[in-house]
């Protein structure tokens, strides 16, 4: 069976060109929403994912109407794949029902496996300069060494609790717990 997939961003915009593609495509059934791409919940892609079947076929007018970003297409495309699903993109002319579409399939996902490493290795080296540089990452610490010493003098007093003490400091007993265990 083919089965097509329309997604316009708002309830604005017209799904029609994408559906006449479609049913010139031959698309037996067709998915059609109103969600922006990048929105998680699309719950008409839910829909006709769930209703894809070993032999199927799912096409769309353009690779953005399907996945949010490259790395949601690879995945979604190859979940597809490993069910045994083709897929098609009219816009695009990839079909990975064919040799030809599968090798543009598989240079979309080695493109998109670069694309990640190399955000790694740029977070990475930009982590290591900042480190050589001084520079801790992380969270900012709520009390200073200064405002810990201070924060334990006042604790020498009998007479005043730890809440008293965070108070002071503005921070919560646990935080200032947590100060005073870390103390260098």
């Amino acid at each position: 069976m083919i089965i097509g997939y329309a997604r316009v961003s708002t309830n604005e915009q017209n799904p029609e060109l994408q559906l006449d593609a479609l049913t010139s495509a031959g698309c037996e059934r067709l998915y059609q929403e109103s969600k922006s791409g990048s929105s998680r919940e699309r719950p008409e892609l839910v829909r006709c994912l769930d209703s894809l079947r070993e032999g199927d076929t799912l096409v769309v007018w353009r690779l953005d109407r399907l996945g949010r970003s490259l790395k949601d297409l690879v995945e979604i495309i190859s979940e597809l794949e490993g069910q045994g699903i083709g897929f098609r993109s009219l816009t695009e002319a990839i079909d990975t029902t064919s040799t030809g579409g599968k090798l543009i399939f598989h240079i979309f996902a080695a493109l998109s496996e670069f694309e990640r490493s190399l955000i790694q290795e740029r977070t990475k080296a930009g982590l290591a300069a900042a480190r050589a540089r001084g520079r801790k990452g992380g969270r900012p610490k709520a009390l200073t060494n200064d405002q810990v010493k201070k924060a334990r003098a006042m604790l020498t007093d009998p007479l005043i609790t730890k809440t008293e003490v965070a108070k002071h400091f503005n921070v919560t007993r646990v935080t200032l717990n947590k100060a005073l265990e870390n103390f260098e």
